[in-house]
């Protein structure tokens, strides 16, 4: 308990607080537009910083822990629903009024379809707390499909928007080096995401459900090698998967180094202060 109450607090405030806040940062300033609504991300935070601490026992369900405390984790993990989605319709909704710019801008595809793994994960992850779901998942690789749906997806999309608007701005330069290859390292690392996810959503299901089965004598049908030869072509798709969104991050690194080798610095002017009487 003690450990799932840290692991799973690194989940809310490392990997989702702080790119939740570069999102409010960003979005607005790369879609020129308002926040959607200034009143629902104040609530989005409180709620999540409140709801997401309770959240760890739905990691410990048909374990040694006390059944209230696995039922209070699955409470708080379906609550947490309602602002992950507030935030998400908060970010996406910035766009009202500009979502022709999502045509021409890489930069933004970065960011939104980031939102929209967010959104998946966070409807996801309250569903797989539920312990009649959590029966099937535990201990398969759809935990591990659902963690990527929300490490690659969500933080490392948003973390690759964000670097695209800061990184030509560091060096001087109006834009990066190619915006056609920030164009194709959006494809790349999105197509290389769904391999990677889908393939483990399916191996997690077919290991779930190989693993309860059961003959009538009440004998396992499967062995656990069974289970093990049976997702191997899945963890192909996902080593495929894997090498698109590495492949994706060389783009961005050569894009990067032409950017800088490229560009001429040039430091913004500082208004002179104004002395006091």
């Amino acid at each position: 308990m003690v450990q799932w109450w840290y692991g799973h607090n690194a989940v809310g405030f490392f990997l989702t607080a702080g790119f939740l806040g570069m999102m409010y940062y960003f979005i607005p300033k790369q879609a020129e537009r308002p926040v959607y609504s200034y009143r629902l991300s104040i609530v989005h935070f409180w709620a999540l910083i409140f709801t997401y601490m309770w959240a760890g026992p739905h990691h410990l369900h048909y374990t040694a822990l006390p059944d209230w405390a696995q039922s209070v984790g699955m409470l708080f993990s379906l609550v947490l629903l309602a602002p992950s989605w507030g935030g998400m319709i908060n970010g996406i909704m910035t766009l009202s009024g500009a979502w022709h710019k999502l045509r021409d801008d890489p930069i933004l595809k970065f960011l939104i379809v980031s939102l929209s793994f967010y959104g998946m994960s966070t409807f996801e992850g309250p569903m797989m707390s539920i312990k009649t779901v959590n029966a099937l998942s535990h201990y398969t690789d759809w935990t591990v499909g659902h963690v990527h749906s929300g490490a690659l997806g969500w933080v490392g999309l948003v973390s690759m928007g964000t670097l695209y608007y800061l990184i030509p701005r560091m060096f001087g330069r109006k834009t990066m080096y190619s915006t056609r290859a920030i164009e194709l390292h959006f494809w790349i690392a999105t197509i290389g995401i769904v391999l990677y996810i889908a393939a483990m959503w399916i191996a997690g299901v077919m290991q779930g459900l190989m693993w309860r089965a059961i003959n009538p004598d009440g004998t396992l049908v499967y062995s656990f090698v069974e289970s093990v030869k049976a997702t191997f072509p899945f963890y192909v798709i996902r080593l495929l998967g894997g090498v698109l969104y590495l492949s994706g991050m060389l783009i961005m690194g050569w894009n990067t180094i032409k950017t800088a080798t490229a560009g001429k610095y040039e430091p913004v002017p500082v208004p002179p202060v104004a002395a006091h009487a």
